[in-house]
């Protein structure tokens, strides 16, 4: 499993029964996590320090209770990266970052000092708040952010602004749509990083399943990656979807495997309770 090992404003601190505490910078959260299926480490005492906690049936019909405010500060330093980010309270149990996914904002900035193009071009599919964005455009990349809800897409520009960086392309599309339209156009990209959801439904209505969408999906990612070198980065979390279905989908689609990395990706909490958050396969590739 691979872990973040940089967050100083994040951390969780315990897990189990279906829930995790966390604290975002000065705010500790209760959130639901269906991996979590263990009991908790740490007192209830302990738990009950969370100022709010998520509670419902789903994401879709939960609620806020506690003392949270509309929005705070987070930042995330390393030696490759200096990023801040505004988190929300939303009507969902996210607050506007996977923390998990610093490790690929660290991996992002290694494959982009590593390549020889001097601006690499990025493309960050499915791409939430932008913290895969920030981090290219941190390491000098030319940086385009796709996401379908625009509401989010202004969320990743604040960030951008409030990381001192400027210069994304923000698009906001069916992730789909504009990879096709890319591939049409012949455009190419030295880093690319898709995140698609597990289930959920794209413009008209039309279903999104992963496991049923994610090989069309991939036959036209890798068509627009440059020849000559690039990485890429398949993100998912889903329980339909296991780390060998990831794994063979790039296997089967990648003109150059080179070096490919299958992983979980996950959380070390303070408690000692390691939290898996999804599957990674990452390849680096160089003519």
């Amino acid at each position: 499993m691979i872990y973040p090992k940089h967050w100083q404003d994040y951390a969780l601190i315990d897990s189990g029964n279906y829930q995790k505490l966390e604290e975002f910078g000065e705010i500790r959260l209760i959130r639901p996590e269906p991996e979590a299926s263990w009991l908790p480490k740490l007192s209830q005492a302990e738990w009950d320090t969370a100022q709010a906690l998520f509670t419902g049936e789903n994401i879709q019909t939960g609620r806020w209770l506690g003392s949270l405010p509309d929005s705070w500060l987070i930042s995330y330093k390393s030696e490759n990266l200096d990023l801040t980010f505004d988190l929300r309270q939303t009507k969902f149990k996210h607050v506007g970052i996977f923390p998990e996914q610093a490790a690929n904002w660290e991996f992002i900035a290694e494959s982009i000092r590593k390549l020889k193009t001097p601006q690499p071009k990025f493309l960050n599919l499915f791409a939430y708040t932008g913290g895969a964005s920030l981090a290219a455009k941190a390491c000098g990349a030319d940086v385009t952010h796709v996401d379908s809800v625009k509401q989010v897409v202004t969320w990743a520009n604040k960030n951008m602004q409030l990381s001192g960086l400027s210069d994304i392309r923000w698009i906001v599309e069916d992730a789909v749509r504009f990879v096709q339209r890319e591939v049409r156009r012949g455009n190419t990209y030295h880093g690319i990083i898709l995140d698609p959801p597990s289930f959920g439904r794209v413009l008209k209505g039309e279903l999104w399943k992963l496991e049923e969408k994610i090989d069309d999906l991939m036959k036209l990612v890798v068509q627009l990656l440059d020849t000559e070198e690039h990485f890429l980065i398949l993100n998912t979390y889903s329980p339909g979807f296991n780390q060998f279905d990831a794994h063979s989908v790039m296997n089967a689609y990648l003109p150059h495997p080179g070096f490919m990395e299958m992983s979980e990706l996950g959380l070390r909490s303070r408690s000692g309770q390691d939290l898996p958050l999804g599957i990674i396969n990452r390849v680096f590739w160089q003519k």
